[in-house]
């Protein structure tokens, strides 16, 4: 049965929107000169689409209907300054812009330079990220304040902040040539990753941005573009890996589930195929680096058909190869934990506690300890360890799995 096109669910209309909010703001980017006008026109333009598409239904050409509100609202704006008044007035005329065909039949994808002018390092970290979601891919200002738990009016100014240091810098929308390219792209690659890490735990609610889904949507960009880069394509396999357990992330009850006890017969088998081809194609180019031996640490655990099953020793192997490119202590504490797997409890913990002044405030350092110091049959310290990564935990889903850990109710 074919599903009617004017009545699609929330989840078609945000990939309609994340489809082409991005391409249109590039291109009319382009065409002005004005980075913020062209933002704010398409941001309008989303807000307005999103109120009149479920009220009223898709419309049957929604990339012709959102470039051309985007295009009126760009020219409303350049109208209100006076020295926009030519740029308004060419605009209006310019005829790739009064055809309503899909703004991909009518412009090259530009969405790629603006995700790298989104992703300078001249503009503060937790701006890339904010920007990049509402100018590439196309979320709201609130969206994007609720999936982090931010104001709305402090993750505005955020983005305010950003357009204004990418017009004032004057940071241009292009693709790095390739000798400048790695730096760029590892930070193109970290604000995606965080995407994904930021709705991994949170199941979105209806009308809500679906973060996971907007990284992966952004990495299949990223390495569809740059086919020729590596860590583009591990950070793809990557993504699809971990999504690939989604499934079996959470039980009946909507309570997290371990890796270890999860039932691996609900992982997603095709995404777990294409990962491997990826990592195959990533491999080929002989450039390792930190996106890739990710992946292939959570290639091992797809490849397991049980938990017991897990080759540790390999897991180990690849953290080792992975801490020059990455050392930070989180993936200390990972290879601690696979430490514990081949070598013993006793083992990682000595490892464990190296990290614990930098790990202090994460809870997941004092939830392995916890784990270990039971194993070593420490039930005391152990529960005073649950306890403390009980009271840092942020999200309910791994709050109520230690509740459960610590027999509280």
């Amino acid at each position: 049965m074919t599903e009617d096109p004017l009545r699609l669910p929330d989840t078609a209309l945000a990939e309609l929107v994340r489809d082409r909010a991005g391409l249109i703001a590039a291109s009319l980017s382009r065409r002005l000169g004005d980075f913020d006008i062209a933002e704010e026109a398409v941001q309008d333009a989303i807000v307005t689409a999103l109120g009149t598409w479920r009220r009223d239904g898709v419309p049957p050409n929604p990339g012709g209907w959102l470039t051309l509100a985007a295009r009126r609202n760009a020219i409303d704006r350049l109208r209100r300054r006076s020295r926009g008044e030519r740029a308004a007035e060419a605009l209006a005329g310019d005829q790739r812009f009064t055809r309503t065909e899909s703004p991909a039949e009518a412009v090259s994808d530009e969405r790629l330079p603006m995700l790298f002018a989104c992703c300078h390092p001249a503009l503060a970290p937790e701006a890339r990220l904010a920007l990049t979601l509402r100018a590439v891919v196309g979320l709201t200002t609130r969206q994007i304040a609720r999936a982090f738990l931010v104001p709305e009016a402090t993750l505005a100014q955020r983005i305010v902040r950003a357009k204004r240091k990418i017009v004032d810098a004057g940071i241009p929308l292009r693709v790095p040539l390739e000798r400048h390219r790695s730096a760029r792209l590892d930070d193109v690659l970290t604000v995606t990753y965080l995407t994904y890490n930021a709705g991994y735990l949170a199941p979105p609610a209806p009308g809500e941005a679906d973060l996971p889904a907007d990284a992966i949507w952004l990495a299949r960009l990223v390495a569809g573009q740059l086919a020729d880069e590596p860590e583009a394509l591990g950070l793809l396999a990557l993504l699809l890996l971990l999504d690939a357990r989604a499934p079996a992330r959470f039980d009946e009850e909507g309570r997290l589930v371990p890796l270890a006890r999860q039932d691996r017969s609900r992982w997603n088998r095709a995404l777990i195929s294409e990962a491997d081809a990826l990592l195959a194609r990533a491999a080929w180019h002989r450039r390792t680096g930190r996106y890739q031996l990710q992946a292939a640490l959570a290639a091992c655990h797809a490849a397991a058909r049980t938990a017991a099953e897990t080759d540790w020793l390999q897991i180990l192997t690849l953290y080792d190869l992975l801490l020059p490119h990455d050392r930070s202590p989180v993936v200390l504490l990972n290879r601690a934990i696979a430490l514990g797997e081949v070598s013993g409890a006793e083992a990682a913990l000595k490892e464990v506690d190296t990290l614990t002044d930098r790990l202090r405030d994460y809870h997941l350092l004092h939830a392995t300890r916890a784990r270990l110091l039971t194993d070593l049959g420490r039930d005391a310290e152990a529960r005073r360890a649950n306890l403390e990564a009980l009271r840092l935990a942020p999200s309910p889903a791994e709050q109520a799995l230690l509740r459960e850990r610590i027999g509280q109710d």
